[in-house]
């Protein structure tokens, strides 16, 4: 464990997320988001507790909307002596609105990256609500690195980043696809989309899933843009860092209280910068997992039968560029889940119960 502890710990975060991800199925649909928050977090709380680390959340959740999370210092794991320290940054559910309302494209995501002891956090803490980002695939990053002065950036018009973008990957613009998260301030990059003539795919909760659908093959979509949340970018760069895509993000205040409160914070001098992927999740040792709940560019959704219940991750590490796609299928009958509530185990199909007797 001291020479890899990414390699032998990888699995336990998985575990977590797929904790995370049965937990918050059983409120897919049921309108409480913040219950089906809590239960994921739960379930994280209660994976992590069995783990050998020093965790520290450097990132949390449910910040803009006071939602049930994990939040910023919280330590995690067992801290024994020789445990391997990490910095983490998760989202319980990525999408919350997504799973109240029964809709597609809801994740269970972590990232974790151990600090290289220079006393800054490995995944880069934002204290703003939303960043302005643009995503796209391995291709377009490598192409931006041999010339920086291609017009794919933020300040370039998005029509022109698309018609870049286009040509390195020999694609005619019309058959461009370009992600959106559905909001009033993303109406700019909605309209550019649409007068490019290129195709406009639009999401309505969920901007970790489209910002990493650019880098994953058979995703059928090529760009993502617009403005979404800081946590959930420095999350997909952490994701974007094993898959080889990139990001560009920059701080977007929502009102000029939100800009002075930055300023007065000392980030004034920071809100015009452009953060890569490297500088929002630095180093190589990182690791990125995520469960799917419902079903996203990323991931399909848990999928129920009879008494089995079958559920599809990722996991991925920037040091091996390994990306594995994990198929598990949990009989209900003996699969427990460790839940912090509990302080135990908790047999599956009580979980399910659980969503049903405290509504």
């Amino acid at each position: 464990m001291k020479n890899d502890p990414e390699r032998t710990i990888e699995f336990e975060f998985l575990r977590a997320t797929e904790g995370a991800a049965l937990s918050a199925h059983s409120w897919l649909g049921k309108g409480e988001k913040e219950l089906g928050d809590a239960a994921a977090c739960d379930a994280i709380r209660g994976m992590f507790d069995l783990m050998d680390m020093k965790g520290e959340i450097t990132i949390g959740e449910g910040i803009k909307d006071e939602a049930p999370g994990l939040f910023l210092g919280e330590k995690v794991g067992n801290w024994n002596d020789d445990a391997p320290r990490f910095d983490i940054a998760l989202d319980p559910v990525d999408g919350t609105t997504n799973l109240s309302k029964g809709m597609p494209n809801s994740i269970a995501c972590i990232a974790a990256a151990i600090p290289d002891g220079s006393g800054e956090a490995a995944l880069e803490d934002i204290p703003a609500f939303y960043m302005d980002k643009l995503a796209y695939p391995e291709a377009v990053r490598l192409a931006w690195m041999e010339n920086p002065d291609l017009p794919i950036s933020l300040d370039h018009p998005l029509e022109e980043v698309i018609k870049t973008c286009a040509k390195i990957l020999g694609k005619e613009i019309g058959n461009m696809t370009v992600m959106v998260l559905d909001r009033p301030r993303n109406k700019k990059h909605i309209d550019a989309v649409r007068a490019v003539g290129a195709k406009l795919r639009m999401i309505a909760d969920g901007d970790i899933t489209a910002a990493l659908a650019p880098a994953m093959p058979g995703s059928g979509v090529d760009l993502y843009a617009g403005i979404g949340g800081s946590p959930e970018g420095v999350l997909s760069a952490a994701a974007l860092r094993c898959l080889g895509g990139g990001l560009m993000s920059r701080i977007w205040p929502s009102d000029e209280k939100e800009k002075a409160e930055l300023i007065e914070a000392g980030w004034g001098d920071r809100l015009d910068k452009v953060y890569l992927s490297k500088d929002l999740a630095k180093g190589q040792s990182i690791i990125f997992c995520a469960t799917g709940i419902s079903e996203s560019p990323l991931l399909r959704g848990i999928e129920t039968e009879g008494k089995f219940v079958t559920t599809h991750s990722v996991l991925m590490r920037v040091r091996s560029k390994t990306v594995r796609f994990v198929e598990a299928i949990h009989n209900t009958d003996a699969k427990t889940l460790r839940l912090r509530s509990e302080n135990g185990e908790i047999a599956l199909a009580e979980v399910a119960k659980k969503a049903i007797i405290t509504k």
